[in-house]
């Protein structure tokens, strides 16, 4: 590497050197051999091959697997507010590109997709929610999160605040403690209320950003929400785990003749239940409060075949590789019970939202199902997240939505 550097160096093996000039931008504990100056935990270390290639820029983390996260591969990026304004910027001009009007409700920067590692934030109106996972986002952040709201109201998108939801425990893995609330955004007095009112595909939620699952809201599966209802109309609907009742309320806006919404949450049931009257579609559904697998088991001794239409968007049942046997086991289960109760001609959703449970696995799994269930799988439509959470193709882990509509036919 020829040109002077200010920061300090990790010399990185062989194998993380061919990984990084692979596209992926992290590198591992076991391949940093060493390191040249006194970098603090979370601060900006170039990455070097053994043979001085400049490899890039990113944060350390010396409480995590994930040493190092690359920010840059440029040596001529200076990593000061212009430079991360840019960033915000690239984003928010993708999200205005790939979204439209969409773009009201949506997430505005994704992780490692953006070039902003361990960095969420999502956006519900005018109020931002931010999770941060990485120590060097935490270091920034309070020049990074005043940044974000200049960026958009710059663009006249009026945010009116930026709510905190780090009360996950992998930030234990950084070295961060948990917590949640507003972020003091200069010249903006903090929010009153941390519910607020979305509007999606038509259909009005209310949001609940401080206690709500992640971020208060599921909205990588927009439009395959209206993908299930294109196909509901006159159908009885059985929605699984429907959380606040988002693919519910699709269905019987497309015209369901009945829907059945379920979650284990009573909470999320009761916000499922407000959503549905307050746009009109309480006297087309009910809501049940219940464990999905016991549900489903009960249904199948019962013997009958009261859905025609049955959806299964869980939570992640793998998040690591060493559950992923146990996972697609559970997959299984629920799927091959679904399908065992839909009639001759039935048409049945199914998702899954963890990276770790790849799309080979989770197909082959399905194949099982139908098996058990004795029927075949016409496919209609084998659908991803939503573009406002982009894949990067040499980045594996930003490819995690699987979704999957078909009708069942017996064999």
């Amino acid at each position: 590497m020829k040109t002077q550097r200010d920061f300090p160096k990790c010399i990185i093996t062989q194998k993380g050197t061919r990984w990084v000039e692979g596209g992926h931008p992290w590198i591992y504990e076991a391949e940093v051999l060493s390191e040249e100056g006194n970098a603090e935990n979370g601060a900006l270390v170039d990455a070097v091959s053994e043979k001085g290639k400049y490899l890039g820029t990113g944060f350390l983390s010396r409480n995590s697997k994930i040493r190092i996260r690359l920010v840059s591969r440029n040596a001529n990026d200076r990593f000061d507010e212009n430079f991360w304004a840019r960033r915000i910027r690239y984003a928010w001009d993708y999200r205005k590109t790939v979204m439209g009007d969409d773009k009201t409700c949506c997430r505005v920067i994704f992780g490692e997709a953006d070039a902003f590692p361990g960095l969420t934030v999502d956006r519900f109106g005018d109020i931002l929610v931010a999770q941060t996972l990485s120590i060097g986002i935490e270091r920034i952040k309070p020049m990074l999160f005043p940044l974000i709201v200049r960026v958009l109201n710059e663009d006249g998108e009026g945010i009116k605040g930026l709510y905190e939801r780090n009360d996950v425990a992998i930030r234990a893995l950084e070295g961060m403690e948990q917590g949640k609330g507003w972020f003091d955004i200069p010249g903006l007095p903090t929010p009153e209320s941390t519910v607020t009112t979305i509007t999606e595909n038509g259909i009005e939620y209310l949001v609940d950003v401080e206690n709500g699952q992640k971020t208060g809201f599921f909205l990588d599966q927009k439009y395959n929400r209206l993908a299930v209802r294109r196909i509901a109309k006159d159908r009885k609907v059985l929605d699984c785990f429907t959380h606040t009742g988002s693919f519910a309320l699709n269905a019987a806006a497309g015209g369901a003749a009945h829907v059945t919404a379920v979650d284990i949450s009573e909470s999320a049931v009761e916000m499922a239940k407000a959503n549905a009257e307050r746009n009109g579609l309480a006297d087309r559904m009910d809501f049940v409060v219940a464990d999905v697998f016991d549900l489903l088991a009960e249904l199948l001794r019962e013997g009958k075949k009261p859905y025609d239409l049955i959806i299964l968007d869980p939570p992640a049942f793998t998040k690591s590789r060493k559950t992923v046997q146990s996972a697609e086991r559970g997959y299984r289960e629920i799927n091959s019970a679904a399908l065992k109760l839909l009639p001759p001609g039935g048409y049945f959703a199914t998702a899954s939202c963890s990276h770790f449970m790849p799309t080979e696995l989770f197909e082959r799994m399905l194949d099982r199902a139908a098996f058990d269930a004795g029927v075949q799988l016409k496919q209609i439509e084998q659908r991803q997240q939503a573009p406002d959470h982009p894949i990067l193709r040499n980045v594996p882990e930003t490819d995690y939505l699987k979704f999957y509509l078909f009708q069942a036919v017996r064999n």
